[in-house]
């Protein structure tokens, strides 16, 4: 199983990208060290800094006939790189 999951692509991150920095859903027993190894080989990019956070998934419920159904989304865990100054990664590339 890969370490990176997919990439981040929303409207805030989106702004990020414009100070270098980069988001990814990774997997929740990653660690710093095999983010910033996985980035670097798999977008040919240096790699300064990675922040990551971990989320925990919402409860959701659901009103039904018979009775009301109560789940959890999945829990993840999200990942801030910070590349070189003066390079890019290109998610579009790949399309």
């Amino acid at each position: 199983m890969s370490v990176l999951v997919k990439p981040l692509v929303t409207e805030k991150i989106s702004a990020l990208n414009e100070k270098g920095k980069y988001g990814f859903i990774v997997s929740n027993d990653a660690n710093k060290v095999e983010i910033k190894s996985e980035v670097e080989k798999r977008y040919g990019v240096n790699v300064e800094d990675v922040n990551t956070m971990k989320y925990l998934g919402k409860q959701k419920s659901r009103y039904t006939k018979s009775r009301v159904l109560t789940g959890r989304k999945a829990s993840y865990k999200k990942a801030i790189v910070t590349v070189a100054e003066g390079e890019i990664i290109d998610f579009y590339s790949e399309i």
